[in-house]
């Protein structure tokens, strides 16, 4: 196997700014559950609830570190998404490799809609969320040099 990045926890600091600062040390590092597994895991780092129609926005906690040409896809976990039509809300969450040093850490947060007609309920560690690492390409002619500073959105800020 390939290994391409490394998580992290944020710092108390930056994590307080979004969530309860308590729950910290609550933080679970994303983990495949086989070896055969292409994702990995993303555990809520407090419970949280989504009714039918809910929207919830999660702050994992978590910062990647991930090699140039790779990038980290989010997607929700295959069970809550059959279960409970639980859609990412942005559809596939991307983290690219410049996002470790934006201003916000690198931060990943996960925004989900239940879109289906049954409550969920995620207990503080249950896995709610996957990531899988996969290779990108860049044409011939890309002259894209500027660098990152800001978090979730900056790109097109420019």
């Amino acid at each position: 196997m390939i290994q391409v990045a490394k998580f992290e926890k944020v710092s108390l600091t930056e994590y307080a700014k979004s969530a309860p600062a308590e729950s910290y040390e609550n933080i679970r590092l994303p983990r495949r559950a086989t070896k055969g597994s292409a994702g990995y895991d993303f555990f809520a780092p407090f419970a949280f609830t989504a009714a039918p129609g809910e929207t919830v926005k999660i702050p994992t906690g978590v910062r990647a570190k991930i090699d140039e040409g790779w990038v980290l896809s989010i997607y929700p976990r295959s069970s809550l998404g059959f279960k409970y039509r639980l859609t990412l809300n942005n559809t596939v969450g991307i983290i690219d490799s410049d996002y470790y040093g934006a201003e916000n850490e690198g931060h990943i947060f996960i925004k989900m809609t239940n879109c289906g007609n049954i409550p969920l309920k995620v207990e503080a560690g249950g896995a709610f969320a996957q990531g899988i690492f996969t290779p990108y390409g860049i044409t011939y002619d890309d002259d894209a040099a500027t660098l990152r500073t800001g978090g979730l959105g900056s790109t097109d800020k420019k």
